[in-house]
């Protein structure tokens, strides 16, 4: 097990990215790492170490090769396996920590979701919920996207039109300029034609927007990847982020 703790450091796989990975405490982990043989270990967690470094057996591990690609590759599957993990828990974990209006407005959310994916299975239905669960994400940064929602409870008749439980002033406008737009839609009076060069902006300026978000992002990468060189690192963790934050921060004031 030496050998596969070795591999691991090489990988830059931390203890507790791993024990995420496998649904384990880091206590656990070490408990599992300190045995002679994967055949030690739970059935289920030695498969899916084994998945994660893409191999058939323990025998495996000795002829890994550690390239760059094969980095990207373990820590791809890793990031996803982490994000599963993390969401199965979710899912499944009691709901004590909410009131009871709390506790059966999300059991009668997560009961209609799978009603309706059970009901339909075609790509058209997922990909919906995929956008479903994007404006969740975004919700506490765009505000308009809580008036999207009450505009909809009260056209179809869920919601009394005069409650205004956000901004009052902002909301009343938003609805007004949704309604004429819906009106326009609904009465045929918005062609194709003639709303060619408004959806040419409308792609323009999300272009636009992704550029610079990519740009940022990319910017940000290599300010992390300086960082961690700078203090010594391989990677971002529990213990160093803090300080590797900091450090980030301090390359980018270089650049002001």
């Amino acid at each position: 097990m030496e050998n596969l703790s070795n591999k691991l450091t090489e990988l830059g796989i931390s203890k507790v990215r791993l024990a995420k990975y496998l649904g384990v405490s880091r206590q656990m982990l070490y408990n599992y790492l300190a045995f002679d043989s994967l055949e030690q270990w739970p059935k289920e967690k030695a498969v899916r170490l084994l998945s994660l470094l893409n191999i058939s057996s323990e025998s495996d591990i000795d002829g890994l090769e550690i390239t760059g690609e094969y980095i990207i590759d373990v820590e791809n599957r890793l990031n996803e396996g982490v994000k599963l993990s993390s969401n199965t828990r979710e899912v499944l974990a009691d709901l004590k920590g909410f009131n009871r209006k709390e506790q059966e407005i999300l059991s009668d959310i997560i009961n209609l979701l799978k009603e309706k994916l059970a009901d339909d299975k075609s790509k058209t239905t997922y990909q919906t919920y995929c956008y479903l669960y994007q404006f969740l994400q975004s919700m506490d940064t765009n505000q308009e996207l809580l008036y999207i929602l009450a505009y909809m409870s009260k056209s179809l008749g869920f919601t009394n039109p005069m409650e205004f439980i956000y901004n009052k002033e902002h909301q009343y406008i938003f609805e007004s300029i949704i309604f004429s737009a819906m009106t326009l839609y609904n009465n045929g009076g918005a062609s194709k034609s003639k709303i060619t060069e408004t959806h040419n902006r409308f792609v323009q300026d999300i272009e636009q927007k992704n550029e610079e978000k990519l740009s940022r992002t990319q910017e940000l990468n290599a300010a992390k990847v300086q960082a961690l060189k700078e203090l010594g690192y391989t990677e971002i963790n529990e213990s160093n982020a803090k300080e590797v934050l900091e450090k980030i921060a301090e390359i980018q004031s270089r650049k002001v």
